[in-house]
């Protein structure tokens, strides 16, 4: 057969948009290329007014476009609230007592937040309503949260997998786990109860490709390998991932146009610069045990094969994964889940970021941020709460990806555009600005 006689392959779908999208984002570099150093600083600069003004405009009123997201109430509060700490600005007193009121309106009798007031109560509006009251903080707000009912709500959400529903007679997944987990544990619930079995249900999850599903046997996503990586760290049970196969995975997400793509051979979008570079920072904090995963793999590559007599449920009968004692047990892969997420951040060490971080804030500020106010997926799309919040998440990881301390001021050169585009660092962990953070642990840990 003459090869010349043959029609070309027509390019699919995703490979057009894929090109689609490269071409808008390397216009965009190219142009910032091309102009003095004058006007490529002011193109790198964070609009921080118009982020504000879009941001608190919103707070007070919303278009009618809106209604279908009414189920999502809190998380709009979540959003706008926590991107307008990030870009270190208080809210107004009467703001502040109308959301509080609003977020309690919200709050079932029976326990957890419903995404509206008189809806059903709900694992992710929960995580977003507790996450926007530690936000606005001070006492009213963390006395508003009924904590007795919400560890109720947890337990009724609870499966014998070790999974968690969302809803009553919702789906089970890992999104639940972290939400649910996240939340008892930032408001000093977390117990053994809750905990029991969740490491394995995760740990169903991870993927061969390494990144983790939002249940078992589904793809690996950028938003599922987040918050099950994240309630592993929660629960002291990090080390039983596969950690070297999830590194891998995710840091080549990271793609040609230097933001994250959410899987395998997907598009670039902003809001990956949290769900994947959050990972990413995660694992950067657990880089020992990478590595000591790393160094069993390869002595046990080198063995003769270990018998089944041998093998713990944890691996090889000589894991070198960390033990910790739990419960008074010694239970490889438990730690005390208790104080987790505060030893998780003051247990700070120095490592050179696993991604590019200049990269990914060179994504966000040229091709996600809309000079008028507000950040986007990608070039073409329109701006959103959601991808403002997770934008600007995302920038504050990098921005302080190669700091000494988790709330110390990072130097110039790692702040990519002026030095006034630095944000307030969050805790990586549950996505909520450090200082408020503390301050809801001295109240929830000290004072219970």
């Amino acid at each position: 057969m003459d090869p010349s006689s043959c029609s070309p392959i027509t390019p699919t779908v995703t490979q057009r948009d894929q090109w689609m999208v490269e071409s808008q984002v390397f216009e965009i570099y190219q142009l910032f290329s091309s102009i003095p150093q004058s006007a490529q600083s002011l193109m790198l600069e964070l609009q921080r007014d118009n982020h504000i003004s879009y941001l608190t405009k919103s707070l007070s009123y919303l278009p009618p476009s809106f209604s279908v997201l009414d189920a999502n109430r809190p998380w709009l509060c979540y959003w706008i609230i926590h991107s307008i700490a990030l870009l270190g600005e208080s809210l107004h007193y009467h703001i502040q007592h109308n959301a509080i009121h609003f977020l309690n309106r919200c709050q079932d009798p029976n326990g957890g937040y419903a995404g509206g007031p008189g809806q059903m109560p709900h694992l992710a509006t929960t995580y977003a309503a507790v996450n926007a009251l530690i936000t606005l903080g001070g006492q009213k707000a963390f006395a508003s949260i009924n904590r007795d009912k919400l560890y109720g709500f947890l337990r009724r959400m609870k499966q014998p997998n070790g999974g968690f529903r969302m809803h009553d007679e919702g789906e089970i997944d890992v999104r639940a786990c972290y939400t649910a987990i996240s939340v008892a544990s930032v408001l000093n619930i977390l117990d053994d109860e809750l905990i029991q079995n969740v490491g394995d249900y995760i740990l169903s999850c991870q993927t061969y490709e390494g990144g983790i599903a939002g249940e078992p046997g589904a793809e690996a996503h950028g938003g599922y390998t987040f918050c099950g990586l994240a309630a592993m760290v929660l629960i002291g049970e990090v080390n039983r991932l596969d950690l070297p196969r999830l590194v891998d995975w995710v840091v080549f997400r990271q793609g040609k146009e230097c933001g994250f793509q959410g899987r395998t051979n997907k598009l670039v979008d902003g809001c990956y610069s949290f769900w994947q570079g959050g990972a990413v920072a995660l694992l950067q904090r657990l880089y020992s045990v990478v590595e000591e995963q790393m160094a069993e793999a390869s002595q046990v590559s080198s063995k003769p094969d270990v018998s089944e007599e041998q093998k713990s449920p944890y691996g090889t009968s000589g894991d070198a994964t960390c033990h910790f004692t739990h419960g008074g047990t010694d239970k490889p892969g438990l730690a005390d889940f208790k104080n987790s997420g505060y030893n998780f951040i003051n247990e700070w060490r120095e490592r050179d970021p696993l991604f590019h971080s200049i990269a990914l804030q060179q994504y966000i500020l040229l091709c996600s941020q809309e000079q008028e106010g507000g950040l986007r997926d990608k070039p073409g799309k329109r701006r959103d709460h959601y991808h403002t919040c997770y934008c600007l998440s995302g920038l504050s990881l990098c921005q302080y990806s190669w700091s000494k301390n988790p709330d110390s001021p990072p130097l110039p050169k790692v702040v990519l555009g002026p030095y006034s585009n630095l944000l307030e660092p969050i805790h990586p962990l549950y996505n909520i600005v450090l200082e408020r953070y503390h301050e809801a642990h001295e109240f929830f840990f000290v004072e219970s």
